[in-house]
């Protein structure tokens, strides 16, 4: 029951004491508004960027190994010229790792060429992506088809033209319409119009999602255009199992599968790469750490100003309150009971500051944007209340302690 009068007591002399210096408390109050305002608007830009950069990325997708001539990454100082002579993955290879991979849930093999124009009648979609895509792509990554179908086996055994576009390909060519059944034209080919996918959405890139995009089975690309080990380059996508932490047992079993394939001796290196997702989400995740270092140095600048600030003003509180203290101390109550009294006090003025800055950032929130949606998450607002709470405490325990200190006697008396 004391602590609840002693928390009582001490928000309400810290609203009296609002109350009676408005300007003061406010100015003073102004540093950790600011600070926190920086840290959290610098933190809540950071994390909905990486949200919307990851949501960006996620057409590369989840536990996958991509096996492609050209690493992600170069690393070291191994030569150029000797990736440039790697050849492409073939469908032979696919083939062969797809009948004898046994730690996979799915292998895939696409292929794609952008600047492609789709026509359909009067109409026309310029600077579209053609994507060749074996059966089980979406194995692989997700194919969100919302009207219609995907390909089916014999279809794209068969080398059918049949197509799946995308939904700003599919409005723009069939604005009055379904497009499931119709024929359009792309690459010089005629082809039928089998689904439609999802809209997805503009990305933070500006780069061609899906859609923009064109699917159609990998054996009918593959007669459209050279594709193979020295023609228009393909990826083999393998996708991991949840029983395979990292997918170390994929990655080396399709190392060795491929070294096999592709007739490696043992001291040769390998000519194939094999990128993960985790190479691009590392090197962003870098990238919005130093982004967060800056925001944590501007802002603490503003909240150290803000410190002082709120110390300035318990000082002044307690020699306001010297007479009240000496009362309070003479009438029986502890050096604990003043000393936490001033610390709440403290602690309330450095929430509130705290309080409004993190009002300014949800505000901000509230503006909308086309190209990314920010949003104030619950882990920022909690940040910025917790090194509130801490900047109060810092800032209110020298002269609580000095308020607890005061000899009642000599207390009373001052004026």
């Amino acid at each position: 029951m004391i602590y609840l009068r002693l928390i009582a007591e001490s928000f309400r002399f810290a609203w009296q004491a609002l109350r009676a210096n408005l300007l003061r408390t406010i100015l003073s109050l102004l540093g950790v508004t600011i600070g926190i305002f920086a840290i959290i608007s610098v933190f809540t830009l950071v994390d909905s960027l990486e949200r919307n950069v990851r949501d960006s990325m996620s057409f590369i997708g989840e536990k996958v190994i991509y096996v492609q001539k050209w690493p992600w990454s170069f690393g070291g100082s191994y030569p150029w010229w000797k990736y440039f002579q790697r050849p492409e993955p073939t469908e032979r290879e696919f083939r062969q790792l797809e009948r004898r991979i046994t730690t996979s849930n799915g292998v895939a093999i696409f292929s794609s060429k952008g600047g492609n124009t789709f026509k359909h009648s009067n109409n026309s979609y310029s600077d579209g992506n053609l994507m060749g895509i074996s059966y089980d792509y979406p194995k692989v990554s997700e194919v969100p088809i919302t009207e219609g179908r995907y390909f089916t086996p014999q279809e794209s055994n068969a080398a059918r033209n049949v197509i799946v576009i995308g939904d700003e390909v599919a409005k723009t060519l069939f604005p009055y319409g379904s497009p499931l059944g119709q024929t359009l034209k792309v690459g010089g080919q005629k082809f039928t119009v089998i689904g439609v996918i999802e809209k997805q959405g503009e990305n933070i890139f500006g780069m061609p999602n899906m859609d923009q995009m064109g699917m159609i089975p990998y054996s009918t690309f593959s007669k459209m255009y050279d594709v193979g080990p020295n023609g228009m380059g393909s990826t083999i996508a393998l996708k991991g199992r949840d029983d395979d932490p990292g997918l170390l047992e994929l990655e080396y079993e399709t190392q060795g599968l491929m070294r096999n394939i592709r007739g490696l001796r043992p001291r040769d290196e390998d000519n194939f790469a094999m990128n993960r997702p985790e190479m691009a989400t590392e090197a962003i995740g870098s990238f919005f750490d130093v982004v967060g270092l800056a925001g944590w140095v501007i802002g603490g600048f503003a909240i150290l100003v803000g410190g002082f600030g709120i110390a300035n003003i318990m000082f002044v509180s307690v020699k306001e309150r010297t007479n009240i203290i000496g009362i309070q101390k003479s009438l029986g109550a502890k050096n604990y009971f003043i000393l936490f009294q001033f610390l709440f006090e403290s602690v309330f003025l450095s929430l509130l500051g705290g309080g409004i800055g993190i009002l300014l950032v949800f505000l901000l929130t509230l503006i909308p944007q086309d190209m990314m949606k920010i949003t104030l998450s619950v882990g920022n607002i909690i940040l910025g209340l917790g090194v509130s709470a801490v900047i109060g405490m810092l800032s209110g325990i020298i002269p609580a302690v000095l308020a607890s200190n005061l000899d009642p006697v000599i207390a009373i008396r001052s004026k």
